[in-house]
Parts: C-alpha cells; structure tokens; sequence
C-alpha cells in the first residue's frame, strides 16, 4: 500500500493503463482500449491520479451534458429559468486500484473533479453521476449529491455548492 502523495494529472501516454485495475472489468476495459480515442475526439476527458510518473492509482473522465428541467427535483428546478434542459458536467467514470483504496483517493478524485467543473469558463449548473450500484450511491450522497427523483442512481451536485466552500 502507497503513503505517498498522489499527482493528479490529465491522462497522457506516459502513464500506463495497461498496469491499472480496478474492481470493475468495464472500467479497466475503458481505460485500456477506449479512452484515448474518447480523449481524442473530444468527447470526454481523463484525469489520473499516480504516485508516481507512470502507476495510475485511480481516473475519472468528464465530458459536458445536460440535464431536463424537468427531472430535477422541485425545489431545485423552481430557482433555475425556465429553459427545457440545464447545462451540466457529467462524471462518467471513477475508478481506484485496490491497492491505493482506503487511503481516501476516491473523495480526492471527486473533489478534483468538481474543482474543475466549478471552475471551468464554461457555465455548468451541476456535476452529474450515474451511479453504477447502491454502493456507489451511497459514495456520492456522503459527498452531498442529491438523487433525481425518478432514479437513486442518477444524482448532482449544483456547482455553486462547490463555489461556496
């Protein structure tokens, strides 16, 4: 198990996917064969954490979206103007090495992620997941993410939440 500190960096070619596993096969698989063609097609982007130049310890990717008014919860769609979708980011996919878990790196990569979405020059209202199980639900709500009301799967985290802490 690694101490040390993680760098968290956009995907590149000196990393190497091929050494990374996760507890997810498609996750694994994605990182292997597709998201570099994904990178280069500008349809998502990947950001690494390695503890050092080449190990990646854990990944994320971003790529913009949006989200129907009208699937947002009540309260929150009632402050929004009334345009049929709202710009979001959405956090595709997340993943850590076993190796590295229990050390904190998914809530750092999470929190890196809505760092640069709160960021971003591009107006975002909120950071969206699909959740792949209950677990990883759960994962997101203990970071304050609220659940759509038609999906506990499908959950955000309006932005300006983020902007404010």
């Amino acid at each position: 198990m690694s101490r040390e500190p993680f760098q968290l960096a956009p995907l590149d070619a000196a990393h190497d996917r091929d050494g990374f596993r996760s507890d997810s096969e498609p996750l694994n698989r994605y990182l292997r064969e597709q998201v570099t063609q994904d990178i280069r097609r500008r349809v998502a982007a990947c950001f690494v954490a390695s503890a050092d130049a080449q190990r990646i310890a854990g990944y994320y990717t971003l790529a913009s979206a949006s989200l129907l008014l009208a699937d947002l919860p009540a309260s929150t769609g009632k402050k929004l103007p009334r345009y049929p979708v709202v710009p979001t980011v959405r956090m595709g996919r997340l993943a850590v090495d076993p190796a590295f878990k229990r050390q904190g790196l998914g809530g750092a990569l999470l929190a890196d992620a809505l760092d640069r979405a709160a960021r971003s020059e591009i107006a975002a209202f909120a950071l969206m997941v699909d959740a792949k199980n209950e677990a990883a639900a759960a994962f997101y709500r203990h970071h304050g993410f609220i659940a759509l009301p038609d999906s506990s799967l499908a959950l955000f985290l309006p932005l300006a939440t983020v902007r404010r802490s």
